[in-house]
């Protein structure tokens, strides 16, 4: 596997591991000290962490095969890079936002959310200029070994 497919995966189960200790740590140390709109604000952080956290972790397993050349690496590395400045930008402002309430910090959220968009986008670019051949290499396990 790339390296730089490595660090997006690595990346990827971080972000889902401290998903499940966020979500934890919210539910039992944090539900009676927040109000229920600042407790929704961390739940949809968690949510959205665990969702592209995966989202790292596939694009990783999905493009490990190639090269890391031409025009379709390009995609793919700019996926990954927005995928990562969605995790901090759109749950990181609003773990933040939950904490303090400071409602500024919720003008922080769009870009990461326009971040998660691009990623997505950038993914999809990806798979369009996979080069036929390229998408051929790919090779399933052979389950019979």
């Amino acid at each position: 596997m790339n390296k730089q497919l490595k660090l997006f995966a690595v990346i990827g189960v971080i972000s889902c591991l401290l998903s499940v200790v966020f979500g934890a740590f919210g539910a039992h140390a944090l539900k009676s000290l927040l109000s229920e709109s600042a407790m929704r604000v961390y739940q949809t952080a968690v949510t959205y962490q665990t969702f592209h956290g995966l989202a790292l972790i596939a694009l990783a397993i999905l493009f490990s095969s190639l090269d890391g050349k031409g025009k379709s690496w390009r995609w793919i590395r700019a996926s990954g890079y927005f995928f990562v400045f969605g995790l901090l930008l759109f749950c990181g402002s609003l773990y933040a936002l939950a904490l303090t309430e400071i409602k500024i910090l919720g003008a922080i959220t769009p870009l990461g959310g326009l971040a998660f968009i691009l990623a997505w986008a950038f993914m999809l670019m990806a798979l369009i200029f996979i080069p036929t051949k390229q998408l051929s290499s790919i090779k399933t396990r052979d389950t019979d070994n």
